[in-house]
């Protein structure tokens, strides 16, 4: 890592913060940025996660966040027990999926059409695949959605790392990557819809996080169908409260 990469990056960390923008979407358009202008070169280690936490004054949790993008997004690849390194341009990923706008309501549905199909199968895989660290995993993004209910805030972050640590439960690397950007073309809208509903609707809340402990008790059983069903349950539901969002 350069000095005068480590400057760049500490440089965008006031920037983040004040633009107002969402944190992982701004660390990762930083990054971006960078590869884009030739400072990080292919096959650059970036730093590590910790190191990233210190330069933008952030939680793991955003980092990984703004790390799956551009995952998801083929600016890098992460290798286990190594880190994440900026990919080839010719090894980049050429799917896109448009980005989808509040209004646009259509598109949207037919992006959590697909969300649903594909985490559906990736948690049933799941069941039948996860080790004790994945169900770790799991059950910690579990008790930090607890955690901010009891807080009286809406845990995004720990939702989406709930959902990505069952995909990543597969141990399939291209469930992994379709599901992180299919779930990050849609995010930003379900993000702006809940944000713009004032009123907090605790008992929605609370069902919400019932079909969380669903699907991770049946993924902890080892029980494949109950998991697929406690996820397909849980997306449909989703779509129908995002839709009760966009109403507000």
């Amino acid at each position: 890592m350069t000095l005068t990469s480590m400057t760049a990056l500490g440089d965008h960390r006031h920037a983040a913060i004040e633009s107002g923008r969402h944190l992982p979407d701004e660390i990762a358009a930083t990054i971006n940025a960078q590869v884009q202008r030739g400072e990080r070169q292919p096959g650059e280690r970036l730093p590590s996660e910790r190191e990233l936490c210190e330069l933008f004054g952030v939680s793991r949790s955003v980092v990984r966040e703004a790390l799956s993008q551009l995952k998801s997004d083929g600016i890098i690849e992460t290798r286990r027990g190594s880190g994440a390194y900026v990919l080839e341009r010719d090894q980049r990923q050429s799917f896109r999926m448009q980005d989808v706008a509040i209004e646009e309501r259509d598109s949207l549905a037919l992006v959590m059409e697909l969300i649903v199909t594909v985490e559906v199968a990736a948690t049933r895989l799941s069941a039948m695949r996860r080790t004790p660290e994945d169900l770790k995993m799991i059950r910690r993004a579990l008790i930090g959605m607890e955690y901010e209910i009891a807080n009286d805030r809406l845990g995004d972050e720990q939702d989406f790392a709930f959902h990505q640590a069952i995909v990543e439960a597969t141990h399939n690397p291209h469930f992994i990557a379709l599901s992180s950007h299919l779930e990050q073309g849609a995010r930003r809208v379900i993000r702006q819809a809940r944000t713009n509903t004032r009123s907090r609707h605790m008992d929605m809340i609370e069902a919400v996080q019932e079909e969380h402990e669903a699907i991770f008790n049946a993924i902890k059983a080892g029980d494949p169908d109950a998991a697929a069903r406690a996820a397909e349950n849980h997306l449909k539901n989703a779509a129908q409260r995002l839709d009760m969002y966009l109403k507000k």
